[in-house]
């Protein structure tokens, strides 16, 4: 991924560019070997089977999380009840891409390659767990790597583009972040609806700290949209959790998944940003070593088995499930491993485990059928949603979304009022003040990153403000250096349409409104 070459982005990349659920996995060789090796820079305990690593991660996650444990346990088998989308149990909006499946696909021709190691499907040190927040859990606050008891260091925040002490609202006490050097952990808050997702998680002097945080909303896509392009710890942006096989779904008795899974690719299956895009929608960003791959799929791309795939070569029962589910709803590459040609995760704690007494060749041999049958959906003739009901219009829509943030930096022009971004409202929040304050942004921060999100030149755009307290907005656009479009100062309510240019580079005007708090924030997207 691209970021502004600023000090603390420079901090940033070198987190991300591990940031998979497999970016440090743990495989199983192709070989049959009943071992593992894990990614760049293993230490001693991460060099364990699937099995093996699995299971101690599934004993301490039991051991510590009983609400979570219970909240899965309250639907397994209740196929009949289940539970609403937005929820802990169902993430995300019946629209999002993880609940919708496509109808009629099509497909390219690439095959993914073998690489090192066996295709797998797995839990453990490099997967996830979900943990659910209650009404009477206590704060938490998270600190970065390097904090100590006299000097505190921020955690990296992609969406506000610094270090940030992080202040979880409600934070269960049994949080267990997975044990591989990812540390991933996603924490859901039913009260704010909220996903909070961390990597590099970990207790250190009594003091929770990670690397990287990220937040989506439970009921939203479970995707980045291109303002708010970072919502998680995978390298695409997205939660952890998205996409996972969860606990409570495994013996629910359906003959699918209810959603799309998740899965990693090694860099020989890769594209490399260079010959082909290295992230496609939904995917608001990759791994920035993209350019080191040598296939051809980009990270956010559909993989799917065709429908003529011959489900009856699948003995092993759990995987049947799973080619049913890559037959209807497929997969999101949203991110990379080292070594395997394919990994689909599973939640920690789910007791998942394809191979549970050692190494099984059979299931080997049933793993590379599907890697040598996957293929990149190309395009489809329509949408169906999590409810049944046509979703083709609300999926496009998807790809036309606000390309606008508030975030900064942000510097004070006139008056004595501070203002300040607020990522969960994506809003520039005003201080009271007796006298309006103007702050201005020309760093170019707040557009998109998203390549496939920008306008094209020629294209009719629109500003749209949402304004509290009298504030408004007022956005000056040059090409080349040139002034095309300044638009008047927008109040709630208000908006203004132009001309797209070439090489777009936005100045932000903001004024505060007077006697109280007031706040600002806008869309701006692609109108016909």
């Amino acid at each position: 991924m691209t970021f502004p070459p600023s000090a603390m982005m420079l901090r940033l990349l070198a987190p991300l560019a591990c940031t998979a659920l497999a970016a440090c996995d743990v495989s199983v060789p192709a070989t049959g070997v009943h071992g593992a090796l894990s990614h760049a820079a293993p230490t001693g305990g991460n060099n364990l089977a699937i099995a093996e690593s699995s299971s101690a991660i599934r004993a301490s996650v039991h051991a510590a999380t009983v609400a979570h444990a219970s909240a899965a346990r309250a639907t397994t088998g209740a196929a009949a009840r289940p539970a609403p989308f937005g929820s802990y149990l169902r993430p995300y909006a019946a629209t999002s891409l993880w609940n919708a499946r496509p109808v009629n696909p099509a497909f390219g021709t690439f095959v993914i390659p073998k690489s090192s190691y066996s295709p797998t499907v797995a839990s453990g040190a490099y997967s996830t767990g979900v943990f659910l927040a209650s009404a009477t859990d206590k704060p938490m606050t998270i600190v970065g790597p390097g904090s100590t008891a006299t000097h505190t260091v921020g955690v990296a925040d992609p969406d506000s583009t610094g270090n940030r002490v992080i202040t979880i609202p409600r934070w269960p006490a049994g949080v267990l972040p997975a044990s591989g050097t990812d540390g991933h952990a996603d924490i859901v808050d039913p009260e704010t609806k909220i996903i909070h997702s961390f990597w590099q998680l970990k207790q250190k002097d009594g003091r929770w700290t990670a690397a990287l945080y990220s937040w989506s909303k439970l009921s939203g896509l479970g995707w980045g949209d291109p303002a708010h392009y970072y919502q998680g710890a995978r390298a695409v942006g997205i939660p952890a959790s998205a996409g996972l096989i969860r606990k409570h779904e495994i013996k629910d008795g359906l003959a699918t998944y209810p959603h799309a899974l998740a899965m990693s690719l090694t860099k020989n299956g890769l594209a490399n940003g260079v010959s082909s895009p290295a992230y496609i929608f939904p995917a608001t960003s990759a791994d920035n070593t993209a350019a080191a791959n040598t296939g051809a799929i980009p990270q956010g791309a559909l993989l799917m088995l065709p429908p003529g795939f011959d489900s009856s070569a699948i003995t092993n029962p759990d995987l049947k499930k799973i080619v049913e589910t890559l037959k209807l709803y497929g997969a999101y590459v949203v991110d990379y491993n080292t070594g395997t040609p394919f990994v689909i995760y599973a939640e920690n704690d789910a007791g998942f485990n394809l191979m549970p007494n050692g190494w099984d060749n059979q299931v080997a041999i049933q793993l590379d059928l599907i890697r040598a049958q996957l293929r990149q959906v190309t395009s489809v003739q329509g949408w169906i949603d999590g409810n049944g009901n046509t979703a083709t219009a609300a999926i496009k829509a998807q790809q036309n979304m606000n390309i606008l943030s508030m975030r900064g930096p942000w510097s004070r022009q006139s008056g004595t009022g501070a203002a300040s971004y607020d990522t969960l409202e994506q809003r520039l929040v005003f201080e009271p003040a007796s006298s309006k304050t103007v702050h201005v942004n020309t760093s170019n921060a707040g557009l998109t990153r998203v390549s496939w999100a920008l306008p094209q030149p020629g294209a009719h755009v629109e500003l749209s403000v949402s304004a509290t307290g009298g504030a408004t907005l007022r956005l000056q656009v040059r090409s080349n250096g040139v002034i095309t479009q300044e638009t008047r100062d927008l109040a709630n309510g208000q908006s203004q349409r132009f001309v797209w240019p070439a090489n777009a580079k936005l100045t932000l005007t903001a004024t505060g409104g007077t006697g109280g708090a007031s706040s600002v924030k806008a869309l701006l997207v692609k109108s016909p």
